[in-house]
């Protein structure tokens, strides 16, 4: 019986701070089924090293030397559309986890997540999947949610009639065809009420 053949999963590294690549190499050989083909502490020179080294993901950090992770992202999607951005970075406000996304990253890992979450991120992102980490998917998402309250809240200011016209003018209904739909729709409430 023959044994399937699993192959590593090839990373490149990209953060500007030598200690964090040195740290992240460590552990990521560690962990099994990942191979570090390089680093660089550079966002322009790591565009140059994915063409070299062809891995398969890139895991870089947001704010980078040279040219930045949002940057970066998506010159990599563009130039090397086989190889996977997945940023690693203290760093998740809403605006730069959808900068990020928005640019092709295929995930966002928060740097304070324990080493099994970045793992995780590593396996989802290499079989085609998105990865967001807990901290950061509950950040966005609260964030989007906040967002939509305010916009039901301020709807919620408004009459019926008010939200009916509004409804009116986004079909692409004119002044004139608002008045002639709404006066029918005033007697036919009035005959409603009439009959009732």
């Amino acid at each position: 019986m023959l044994a399937a053949i699993v192959t590593a999963i090839r990373v490149m590294l990209v953060d500007g701070h030598h200690i964090v690549r040195a740290a992240l190499r460590s552990l990521l050989t560690a962990l099994g089924g990942i191979t570090v083909v390089g680093d660089t502490g550079d966002g322009r020179e790591a565009l140059d090293l994915v063409g070299k080294l062809q891995p398969q993901l890139v895991l870089l950090e947001i704010v980078l030397p040279g040219l930045g992770g949002v940057e970066a992202t998506r010159r990599i999607v563009r130039e090397f559309p086989a190889v996977c951005p997945l940023i690693l970075s203290t760093l998740f406000d809403e605006e730069y986890v959808l900068a990020a996304l928005r640019a092709g990253a295929s995930g966002y890992v928060y740097k304070g997540s324990q080493p099994g979450e970045l793992e995780l991120a590593i396996q989802s992102v290499a079989r085609g999947e998105i990865f967001l980490s807990p901290v950061i998917s509950k950040h966005v998402i609260e964030a989007y949610l906040s967002r939509s309250a305010d916009k039901t809240a301020s709807m919620e200011i408004l009459t019926p009639r008010q939200r009916e016209v509004l409804q009116l003018i986004a079909e692409g209904h004119s002044n004139k065809q608002i008045a002639k739909i709404l006066k029918s729709s005033t007697k036919k409430s009035i005959l409603i009420a009439r009959t009732s």
